[in-house]
């Protein structure tokens, strides 16, 4: 039992080789930066312990001698995706600038590496130490905030959910051509799909999409809809940053405030 409770847990609780065996050729870095590069030219799906082996000029065997399977290999992934953080910046100032400028370093990190989300999605909540090193940060930018430890634990996760859904629309955008989609949240208005042709509201179409949802609000059965698409007027252009700065400087101060314990 005791051998049990202490087994490692995570690929970080052990050394990255054992004492054991050859001179290492190679260190974990060096893997990790491989199935980076293969995982943003290839996608997610594309990592395998077989494929990283062939793109580093080895045998997957030899890998096994530094990360114990596929899932310690994606954990490493993202830990190292966290690692590309710049938190440098010293705390104590505007915490509400510098959150938000931590989430759109979150938000750009996302977006080089659109893989990222789908990753995270499959494998939990493993935290490496980078991304220790961020929920640190983070919450040392929080510590002069109002609201208590676990609405401010809440507020890094709602930075971290909209830094997932703002790269999601950038990459959906990149694929459809539509500008537009990288600043839309999503519902009907912000629903983007391939296929289609062109001026179909049901594709990347900005201009379909609106023009569809005005003439559903004007058949009446819709009133608040209709209100709130006449008081709202036309969108203004499309800005990567502004949407996203605006909506977490809304909710954040939200959260934190007045919000239950």
């Amino acid at each position: 039992m005791a051998d049990r409770e202490t087994r490692p847990t995570t690929v970080w609780s052990r050394p990255e080789r054992g004492a054991r065996g050859p001179a290492p050729e190679r260190s974990r870095a060096q893997i990790t930066a491989a199935a980076l590069a293969l995982a943003d030219a290839e996608g997610l799906a594309a990592v395998s312990m077989r494929a990283l082996a062939q793109r580093l000029g080895t045998g997957p065997a030899s890998l096994y001698r530094y990360v114990g399977s596929r899932d310690e290999l994606l954990d490493l992934m993202a830990d190292a995706v966290a690692g590309e953080l710049d938190l440098s910046g010293a705390t104590g100032g505007d915490w509400l600038d510098d959150l938000v400028g931590l989430a759109l370093q979150s938000r750009d990190a996302h977006v080089r590496h659109p893989w990222l989300a789908d990753l995270n999605d499959r494998r939990g909540e493993v935290l490496g130490p980078h991304a220790i090193d961020y929920l640190d940060h983070a919450l040392g930018i929080l510590a002069p905030a109002p609201g208590t430890a676990g609405q401010k634990l809440e507020a890094v996760g709602l930075l971290g959910g909209l830094a997932v859904l703002f790269a999601r629309r950038e990459a959906a955008a990149a694929s459809t051509g539509d500008p537009a989609a990288a600043t839309s949240t999503g519902g009907p208005a912000g629903a983007t799909s391939t296929g289609g042709p062109a001026g179909d509201p049901a594709t990347g179409d900005p201009a379909a999409r609106a023009a569809h949802l005005a003439a559903v609000a004007a058949e009446g059965r819709h009133p608040h809809l209709l209100a709130a698409l006449t008081a709202a007027g036309a969108p203004p252009p499309a800005d990567r940053d502004a949407l996203f700065v605006r909506l977490l400087r809304r909710l954040l101060p939200a959260m934190l405030g007045q919000g239950e314990p």
